[in-house]
């Protein structure tokens, strides 16, 4: 009679210490890496074309992690600025607009749209994307960036 309450009182204190141990074991395993995931594939090899001003091969790099990845505000906010840096404004605008209805607080996005606001003369925009940027992340680098161009162009 008192065998199957031996049994469940040993079952409770398993699940117990199950219980107990689990939120450790997650901490744990995610402590080895940040809580966004992987960048896809190709798309390290895009920011680096983007960072060394290769533009035409970011934006065939950029084509190939957006088809993968369509809602990657990352890949899309690189697609607008490589755009951009090649003079196509419009191209820019429009994966600017899509990388911010994917994230509208994505500060690079805002940053860089702010700036072809600035190249184009939209100095309201470009205060009201400085906002914005201001209530994301206070004032970090990306603003910093766009109030410069703001105050470069003579509107600051």
């Amino acid at each position: 009679m008192f065998q199957p309450l031996l049994h469940a009182r040993r079952l409770t204190a398993i699940l117990a210490l199950a219980a107990l141990a689990a939120p450790t074991a997650a901490i744990a395993a995610g402590s080895d890496s940040s809580t966004a995931k992987a960048p896809p594939a190709g798309f390290a090899e895009a920011k680096a074309a983007v960072d060394a001003g290769q533009y035409p091969e970011a934006l065939k790099l950029l084509a190939t992690v957006v088809k993968a990845e369509p809602r990657n505000a990352d890949a899309l906010n690189l697609m607008g600025y490589s755009n951009r840096k090649m003079n196509r404004l419009t191209e820019a605008a429009r994966y600017y607009d899509i990388a911010l209805k994917v994230d509208p607080r994505h500060v690079g996005a805002l940053e860089y749209q702010g700036e072809l606001f600035v190249e184009t003369g939209d100095y309201d925009r470009a205060r009201q994307n400085l906002k914005l940027i201001g209530a994301a992340c206070g004032t970090c680098e990306e603003y910093h960036d766009l109030a410069a161009a703001i105050a470069a162009a003579g509107q600051g």
